[in-house]
């Protein structure tokens, strides 16, 4: 439990850091356009209620994908392949300035 507590807060501290670069907000507003997008797709294409379109999103953009929900409708299945690749390069971006966020401050430490 220890653990999980210090690597939340080299993550919220990593977000502080990355909160000053313009590039890093934009990505975590994308970010969050795309979450948002796609919970309202599925709620109102797959009528699904908004936890499940909100996990559906987020497993899907996880690239998790357990299988226990998935698309019915032909622009379901459609909307969600294009939503993969969107919603995949996004996140590895946003991931991305946070790592590099986590490692500069790493390597300030080691020089």
């Amino acid at each position: 439990m220890l653990s999980f507590a210090l690597t939340v807060l080299r993550l919220i501290k990593a977000v502080v850091r990355s909160w000053q670069v313009p590039t890093f907000r934009a990505t975590l507003a994308l970010a969050a356009v795309i979450l948002l997008s796609g919970t309202v797709f599925y709620r109102g294409v797959e009528g699904w209620s908004w936890v499940d379109s909100l996990y559906f999103s987020a497993t899907t953009i996880s690239t998790v994908g357990l299988g226990d929900l998935s698309p019915q409708t032909e622009i379901g299945k459609l909307f969600t392949v294009v939503y993969i690749f969107v919603g995949v390069g996004v996140f590895v971006a946003l991931f991305t300035q946070l790592a590099r966020a986590l490692l500069s401050k790493e390597l300030d430490r080691e020089t």
